[in-house]
């Protein structure tokens, strides 16, 4: 455990929950979290999740624009569901992603864990960009992540991140069922 990983395992903990309160000032938070274990998993040769990063940084980013576009009168950041055919398109998108990018962290890199880590990778990204369109989905696939990545990481020996995956995984469920009680709230009123 280094002093990096203690400041981004924080930073994760005040994005993670600032997300759930759908506040749009998680998203400082999440640039540096990002920039943080882009650098960290470099150094443990997850080179998918160290990718992600980058990846994170620019959907942090479009979040923090998108949000604070997206409150309502209250101020309350607006959240809901995606139709049938948006699901169906977003689940087939990831499984061609997965298979694509699984196969080149397999065949082209010295990568540790090449398909779980791109699996991870590829439900991360539809996961965050659905975060970013404020979709109730999102929490399905964090919960997904989160539970994968605490092997992933324990596998690894990153002790504090799987902490903090495990802490996010309370969180993405508590996220699930506030946003899933805040559309309802809304569709009633």
């Amino acid at each position: 455990m280094s002093p990096l990983e203690i400041v981004a395992f924080l930073l994760g903990l005040a994005n993670v929950t600032l997300v759930v309160r759908r506040s749009v000032w998680n998203y400082p938070f999440g640039l540096v979290m990002v920039a943080l274990y882009g650098v960290i998993f470099l150094d443990v040769r997850l080179y998918s999740d160290a990718l992600l990063q980058a990846f994170f940084f620019v959907v942090q980013i479009y979040g923090w624009w998108n949000w604070s576009r997206a409150q309502a009168r209250d101020g309350e950041i607006m959240v809901g569901y995606l139709d049938d055919r948006a699901r169906l398109i977003w689940a087939a998108g990831c499984l061609i992603a997965f298979a694509l990018w699984g196969y080149g962290m397999h065949r082209f890199t010295d990568a540790s864990y090449p398909w779980l880590d791109a699996a991870l990778a590829i439900m991360s990204v539809a996961a965050q960009i659905l975060m970013s369109r404020r979709a109730i989905e999102s929490w399905w696939l964090w919960i997904a992540v989160d539970t994968g990545s605490i092997g992933l990481y324990a596998a690894k020996g990153l002790w504090l991140t799987m902490l903090l995956y495990a802490i996010f995984l309370g969180l993405a469920i508590w996220g699930l069922l506030d946003w899933r009680a805040v559309a309802r709230r809304r569709a009633v009123a």
